[in-house]
């Protein structure tokens, strides 16, 4: 069982449960060259297992004819050591909550390179592809860092200072390639397209469309493109839709391989890239998902509402985006997060067996959050969180950690609890001093930040560009310290990381409060998080 065109042939696949795809993939293959219609940059795995298996199954029910193609600008390894090794095929396995799998090999990618001017002639067929009139989107999944071109201080990164005075065809960051693709659209004929993010960030739309007019200003700025080509897009020829997405798909886990390699199939091996990108052949996925996506593609679009992707219009895509965002999910996430990582949970789904960890959760969300919550109209958000609370986090067969969610979460807190706190402040009928564990979670990020578990153990916070600054902040507390904390009254003050500024929001006193209890000695945090809670 070899995850290759070749292997597909083995009856085995079909005997051992594994549902492949019945189209004729050669043509396939030859229809998207011909004509493609959708290019997606960033190949990692939420990619693989959610937008590719989405047009698999456009494609099964006769509704499309064409694949996707494959850009990725960041890590050029997962082209080489992945697709390219592997025919462009994926394994899907998903895992569900009441234990059972499925496995589908999915074979919608017909296509792959890096996007990258070597080898000269992926270059030239990411050019041939952008000059295709029947080219329809081009879809991201890069994270929401991809998008940003200036340091948290507001001034540009280096590659792109360095992008503006180089001009097209010199581009060292991938927003610089992808707007000269852009130019070469442009020049075609100012042909239509839709740019498409699908990435988990606020407004992402916004972002991609930022990003790619500033580059766009600074060329014609320099003389490097006329002014039409800021003019094409900011024109109705290129739309750039919001979206929401929601799929967990983890690092390939090593159980997962191992049920893999009791079936026979034998490419179970883990690639971490030089950039420290984990990836395999296969992919491991829940099996809840949602895509929402403003319905505004100037040149047409796959019809994806047949495999179940939401088209509506911004105000609504918004109002889901901030639903999950803000309240249903990602905040429930984090709070999990860090409160895993300071009581060694190296599991989400073995933290909702925890008695307090699962009240924290269900008050953020239920209690605190769900008040401030706008339905959408198209999926309600008490469901949604009783979906989250009772089948999602809890499935035992999900290898997502605390450690991976808790990346970046200076990033995030502004947006997961921030807009909470804001809603309370502009309500007359809600008092923000009701708040205790938002607040709660505030004070475990200053103490997750200090690198010490509830144990006195120390760990390694994860990754994050403004740890240096909050561990500066925390500069000099350590357990057991009962000096004064004026000195987190900067950081606490910090609209940027909070949403707000937490003093002038009523709840700078009561984090404070939380933060010096957790840090009394061990058993500090679980004690005050059983006081709170309840």
């Amino acid at each position: 069982m070899k995850l290759n065109n070749s292997g597909l042939k083995c009856s085995c696949w079909k005997e051992k449960g594994y549902k492949s795809f019945s189209y004729d993939r050669e043509a396939l293959v030859k229809n998207t060259h011909d004509n493609p219609v959708w290019v997606h940059f960033g190949a990692g795995n939420i990619f693989r297992g959610f937008p590719a298996r989405l047009q698999q199954e456009l494609i099964e029910k006769g509704l499309a004819d064409k694949g996707i193609i494959v850009g990725e600008g960041f890590d050029n390894e997962i082209i080489s050591d992945i697709y390219n090794k592997y025919d462009n095929l994926t394994l899907l396995v998903t895992l569900k909550a009441d234990g059972s799998i499925d496995k589908e090999i999915v074979g919608t990618v017909t296509e792959a390179y890096p996007c990258d001017y070597t080898p000269s002639d992926a270059w030239a067929r990411f050019e041939e592809i952008f000059r295709s009139p029947s080219l329809q989107m081009i879809s991201f999944t890069i994270t929401e860092k991809g998008y940003a071109l200036k340091t948290p201080d507001g001034e540009y990164f280096p590659g792109y200072i360095k992008d503006f005075e180089a001009g097209p065809g010199k581009g060292s960051m991938f927003l610089s390639r992808l707007t000269e693709l852009l130019l070469c659209r442009y020049k075609a004929g100012s042909l239509p397209l839709a740019v498409v993010s699908m990435d988990n960030c606020s407004h992402n739309g916004e972002k991609i469309e930022a990003a790619v007019t500033a580059i766009a200003a600074e060329w014609v700025k320099r003389g490097y493109a006329e002014q039409g080509f800021a003019d094409y897009l900011s024109s109705d020829k290129v739309s750039f839709p919001w979206s929401m997405i929601d799929k967990i798909t983890p690092r390939p886990d090593a159980s997962v391989a191992e049920i893999l390699k009791a079936d026979g199939y034998e490419d179970t091996d883990v690639v971490v890239t030089s950039k420290h990108t984990y990836i395999a052949s296969f992919v491991n996925a829940e099996e809840c998902e949602y895509l929402v996506i403003e319905d505004d593609f100037p040149n047409g679009r796959p019809a994806l509402e047949n495999a179940g992707v939401y088209f509506t219009d911004r105000e609504t895509v918004n109002k889901v985006e901030k639903m999950k965002v803000c309240t249903c999910l990602n905040p429930l996430h984090t709070a999990l997060a860090v409160f895993g990582c300071l009581l060694g949970y190296t599991l989400i789904s073995k933290e909702m067996k925890d008695e307090e960890l699962v009240k924290l959760v269900k008050t953020i969300g239920y209690t605190e959050g769900l008040p401030v919550v706008v339905d959408p109209g198209i999926i309600e958000p008490k469901k949604f969180i009783d979906e989250v609370v009772n089948i999602r986090i809890p499935n035992p067969f999900m290898p997502d950690t605390p450690q991976r969610i808790a990346t970046d979460t200076s990033q995030k807190l502004s947006i997961r609890f921030g807009e909470t706190i804001k809603a309370y402040m502009a309500s007359d009928k809600l008092d923000v001093k009701n708040l205790k564990c938002i607040p709660l979670v505030f004070a475990a990020w200053l103490r997750y930040v200090m690198g010490t578990d509830d144990e006195g153990k120390t760990f390694e916070p994860s990754a994050d560009p403004l740890l240096g600054y909050a561990k500066e902040a925390l500069s000099g507390i350590t357990l057991g310290y009962t000096g004064s904390l004026d000195q987190l009254n900067e950081i606490l003050s910090n609209q940027k990381i909070f949403g707000v500024n937490l003093f002038d929001a009523g709840l700078a006193d009561l984090v404070l409060d939380y933060f010096r209890s957790m840090i009394a000695g061990p058993g500090a945090v679980r004690a005050t998080l059983k006081k709170v809670v309840g």
